[in-house]
């Protein structure tokens, strides 16, 4: 099993805006896309939150393969949706992690 972790910080001005459209389109949005078999969408509690708030969503996918077929053929439209609505108003990075 593969995590695919996504961690985003937001500015606080965007935040409501940012989680509403997270939880009811774009995480459906990449569910929808069969690759992964769940999800989950928590808050980082453990920073400093005087430049923005910090989140992680973490995809489950079976293996490799599926991940990458996802990164190849959906990743780029979805990010690019995301990119496109909240422009330079938040940092993102992923990270892979193998459930053992």
């Amino acid at each position: 099993m593969i995590i695919y972790n996504v961690t985003v910080k937001v500015e606080p001005e965007i935040r409501e805006d940012w989680q509403k459209w997270m939880q009811e389109i774009h995480i459906p949005d990449v569910m929808k896309t069969g690759y992964f078999t769940e999800f989950t969408f928590s808050r980082v509690i453990s920073m400093d939150e005087s430049d923005g708030i910090t989140f992680s969503i973490q995809y489950k996918c079976p293996d490799m393969a599926t991940l990458h077929k996802y990164q190849v053929q959906q990743a780029p439209r979805l990010q690019a949706e995301h990119n496109g609505r909240y422009k330079e108003r938040y940092v993102a990075f992923r990270t892979l992690l193998e459930v053992l």
